[in-house]
């Protein structure tokens, strides 16, 4: 008999409330069940206001549900302190953003060592040979020196990329990363990540707007009003 992998991600009843007792509560989640298996590439779309943002916060452990359960890895979180939320997310979650946050001072090769330098307290030689190779398959070796300040907007986004990847995370939390890009970058950014997933076996939540990259998508789930539409 075949065992059948364990979810990335098990989400059961989560409810998010804001300003609980106050006059202005609001709930903004109502109940949300989701599960990610291990490789899934998939699309999360809805129109502003929905919930999705505050969703990816969740899943991402940015912030804490008011009630349910969410397994991250077969680890359930809701119990944990903010210090053990901190090293489960450092260890298993990468993220990009619309905005690739990158810092201004620091070269891309620094800025893809930042994750891992977070236990050492300062880069080393492993790290720069790892974010070395992160470099090169995203096809930016040659610019591993540059100061990010001097990519294009397409290169910046694959340096978030390879710096999402640093720590080989089980799952990858993508924020509209294409939403700031022309059709060609974004095109780049989407088929790199869909690599990355298909290689790795890496799950992705991959939030857009764009109709077009969410029908690429493995599943796409909507958010609607707090909640997924069925």
């Amino acid at each position: 008999m075949s065992i059948q992998p364990r979810p990335v991600l098990d989400m059961r009843g989560i409810v998010k409330t804001f300003n609980i007792g106050q006059p202005n509560e609001a709930e903004v989640l109502h109940g949300i069940d989701l599960t990610l298996q291990h490789g899934e590439f998939c699309a999360v779309i809805g129109p502003s206001g929905s919930g999705k943002s505050t969703l990816l916060n969740i899943v991402g452990l940015l912030d804490r549900p008011t009630r349910g359960t969410l397994a991250v890895c077969q680890q359930e979180t809701t119990a944990l302190n903010d210090s053990e939320l901190t090293h489960l997310r450092g260890h298993t979650i990468g993220f990009v953003f619309q905005y690739h946050h990158l810092i201004s001072a620091f070269s891309a090769i620094e800025n893809v060592m930042m994750p891992m330098s977070g236990d050492a307290g300062s880069f080393n030689d492993a790290m720069r040979q790892r974010a070395t190779v992160l470099l090169d398959s995203v096809g930016l070796l040659r610019w591993k020196d540059s100061p990010s300040t001097q990519l294009s907007g397409g290169q910046q986004q694959r340096v978030a990329v390879a710096r999402a990847l640093a720590m080989k995370p089980a799952l990858i939390l993508a924020d509209e990363p294409t939403g700031n890009l022309d059709t060609k970058s974004a095109d780049a950014v989407f088929e790199l990540l869909q690599s990355v997933s298909r290689e790795q076996g890496t799950s992705v939540l991959f939030v857009t707007h764009n109709a077009a990259l969410s029908g690429r998508c493995d599943r796409t789930i909507e958010v609607v009003d707090g909640r997924i539409k069925p």
